[in-house]
């Protein structure tokens, strides 16, 4: 399988019917570009341009266009492989032995552990239709509260948040085509330019209009020297940031009373606690200057409209959900939220990050994105499931709390689209509770890393295979199409769920076919926060595949005076809170928070910080992208981006061997010394495995709220290797 170097131009007229071409969506990040598929004579896949689709209009980042060459039978995993008993290693085997010895592995955990010695891990690559037949398996045909999902450790801290302060979370409120008429952006801990290449002209477009940018990361990224300010705090202090922010709003009375008292609550005790973090005392925090701070108040209050957008560097760390609250709080105490080209916004990673929450994989909620404690939710949901809501299991573990468990009450673990051993933080110990469980299964495309580990290994099907959908970080619900077959040997996920819910007695609700299972997530949606039951495949095949956003119920035909020029179904919701706020009396909710310290600050046996993160050329764990040639020439391994005064302390010059070394663990890469970083400050990127391998050092220290572990920042020394 290949990809063109150069796509073709898909005509932006019916852009599923030229020539042969699919119209789909890339299967990465969350932007889910759109691009379209075209199947060469000789089993290549050739990525066709689709220029009439919104978000990216036509155009792909590398791992976007490189993408049909995972789908090559070289790179991927073509028949199930299950461990001998005998020699302990993994051999080819039929579906039905490996499904079979799944069910029974399964049974037997159960009937002598109970049902929580079963776990499910799922992923936020999953497309919704696979998420909710996930969340459905685990909690009728296994009966277990132990599911959740790498999606915890994406934007987790941002959708508490947003659930804290406005009632309701969706990525983005807005469509992205807001951003570039905006008067200026606070973008905090976010490199878009190379997590998100084809976003990065939203931020262009915004400064050719006159709009400013402000970028908050403690290196000069790719996206940092777009900006017209670049804040670089030192990592763990976004939340002093904006608070320091917020008392210099209030100090220069820059606040919008009218709002604040027509559209908020709380403010008094926002206001007090935010009077504590006086600039200077910031400054001292967070190495960022009184004056850079007061450049940053005048940008974003001297705009007419403005926005703050944050992503996984102030989310992923132990205080995440205060820090995104400060920043929400920032917004609301100036009056930008739930106004026109205004608000706050989360740049959610995975490429179904928002969807894969919201219909069932999370360990505390119901599709629809349904409180799994709430009593009404429970009793929907079971109504459409045809079971007894009590049978329901209450909320579990989240996701590294889950992993962290392996071994001991949860023996066995069906894992779905996810390779923690990479990707979670403490890595080397989750890899080693992996080992520790009675049974592992692992469904996946590729033989990654955390699958070389299972007793069972299941081939599955990829984006180009098969039909679903998926929901953008703007909310936007997608229909991503089927442009090729899958190899003989390989089915889907919901095949899967399918098999093993028959074999452990479930042989009727849990159908195979996308469209059906989507019929029913409608259902089960169906009055919830995140509605979709006014959303159809249907529906989603027109309009040249633009997609609908939620929430959208299914009013049948909506009259005149909620539709304008006349009837017809839902519009979908573009732009969130206009009117008013989720909460129950409409009001956007300001919540007190204060800075404090991380869970772990340097000392003298680790004097620096450690943060993680990206590169433009692969992608989350690598699994995928590190089987594409021309990915792997551009970003051949990891690294340690270090300052040049560091490494001349330590004696290392540019790709000398480098040991970071944590409290957890070891890893050592070449140096890449540049000015971009703090001094007091390295960066290694997550996407690899061995010697490189990040999360060795990553702190699993978890938000109170969001349960999101402390990725972002950890105390570390260097040695020369």
């Amino acid at each position: 399988m290949h990809s063109t170097a150069t796509p073709a131009t898909l005509p932006a007229t019916d852009p599923a019917a030229r020539a042969g071409v699919t119209a789909t969506h890339c299967p990465y990040c969350a932007l889910q570009c759109g691009m379209g598929l075209r199947a060469e004579p000789g089993g290549g896949v050739e990525v066709v341009e689709r220029a009439g689709f919104p978000v990216n209009k036509g155009a792909l980042c590398g791992k976007g266009r490189t993408a049909p060459e995972v789908l090559s039978s070289r790179v991927r995993l073509t028949e199930p492989l299950v461990r001998s008993r005998a020699t302990g290693e993994l051999a080819p085997a039929t579906w039905e032995e490996a499904l079979d010895r799944i069910a029974d592995e399964l049974s037997r955990a159960r009937a002598e552990h109970g049902a929580d010695a079963c776990g499910v891990f799922g992923g936020g690559g999953l497309t919704n239709e696979k998420a909710y037949a996930l969340g459905k398996f685990a909690r009728v045909a296994l009966g277990t509260s132990q599911i959740d999902y790498n999606g915890r450790f994406c934007m987790s801290s941002a959708a508490a948040a947003g659930q804290r302060a406005f009632g309701l979370d969706r990525g983005l409120p807005f469509p992205l085509e807001d951003v570039p008429r905006t008067g200026c952006v606070i973008l905090v801990g976010s490199n878009l330019a190379e997590t998100m290449p084809p976003a990065l002209r939203y931020l262009t477009e915004l400064r050719a209009n006159g709009g400013t940018l402000i970028v908050v990361d403690p290196r000069r990224t790719r996206t940092a020297e777009q900006a017209d300010l670049h804040l670089a705090p030192r990592p763990g202090t976004d939340l002093a940031l904006a608070l320091g922010l917020l008392h210099l709003v209030v100090a220069e009375g820059r606040t919008d009373e009218a709002y604040i008292e027509e559209r908020t609550s709380g403010w008094e005790e926002a206001r007090a606690a935010a009077m504590a973090h006086w600039p200077e005392h910031v400054e001292r925090i967070t190495g960022v200057a009184v004056p850079q701070l007061r450049d940053a108040v005048r940008l974003f209050c001297d705009a007419d409209a403005a926005m703050v957008l944050t992503a996984r560097g102030p989310e992923q760390q132990a205080k995440g959900t205060d820090t995104v609250g400060a920043w929400i709080n920032l917004c609301l105490a100036t009056g930008r939220a739930g106004r026109p080209l205004s608000g706050y916004g989360c740049l959610t990673g995975q490429g179904n990050g928002q969807g894969g929450r919201e219909h069932g994989q999370k360990a505390d909620q119901l599709p629809g994105y349904r409180k799994l404690t709430d009593p009404a939710a429970r009793a929907h949901v079971a109504g459409v499931w045809g079971v007894d809501p009590d049978s329901l299991p209450g909320p579990g573990r989240s996701a590294y709390e889950l992993l962290d468990a392996l071994g001991g009450d949860i023996r066995t673990l069906l894992l779905m689209g996810s390779n923690p051993v990479v990707s979670a933080p403490r890595a080397a110990h989750v890899e080693e509770r992996l080992r520790s469980l009675d049974f592992l299964a692992v469904a996946d495309v590729v033989l990654s890393e955390t699958a070389r580990l299972a007793d069972v290994v299941l081939p599955v099907t990829q984006w180009a295979e098969e039909t679903g959908t998926v929901t953008n970080l703007e909310g936007r619900v997608l229909l991503r199409r089927r442009a090729v077959s899958a190899p003989a040997g390989v089915r889907s996920d919901l095949d899967v769920l399918h098999g093993l819910a028959a074999r452990l007695g479930h042989g009727k609700g849990f159908p195979t076919e996308p469209e059906e299972v989507f019929e029913e997530l409608r259902r089960a949606s169906a009055g919830g926060p995140a509605d979709y039951s006014g959303i159809s495949y249907e529906r989603l095949r027109e309009d040249e595949g633009a997609g609908v956003f939620w929430p959208c119920p299914d009013e049948g035909v909506a009259d005149a005076a909620e539709v304008p020029g006349g009837g017809g179904p839902h519009p979908g919701t573009p732009r969130l809170f206009l009117d008013r706020f989720a909460t129950e009396d409409g009001r956007a909710r300001f919540v007190p928070v204060v800075h404090r310290a991380a869970a772990e600050e340097p000392d003298a046996e680790y004097p620096v910080l450690l943060t993680t993160g990206r590169v433009l050329a692969q992608y989350q764990s690598g699994a995928q992208t590190r089987r594409v040639d021309e990915l792997n020439s551009a970003a051949p391994g990891p690294f340690v981006e270090l300052h040049p005064r560091l490494a001349a302390r330590l004696g290392v010059g540019e790709d000398d061997p480098v040991a970071v070394v944590s409290r957890r663990g070891r890893a050592v890469a070449p140096a890449r010394v540049t000015t971009a970083i703090r001094a007091d400050t390295v960066f290694m990127p997550f996407h690899w495995p061995g010697e490189g391998r990040a999360n060795n050092l990553t702190h699993p220290a978890l938000d109170p709220v969001s349960r999101m572990p402390e990725f972002k920042v950890c105390a570390v020394r260097l040695e020369r290797a």
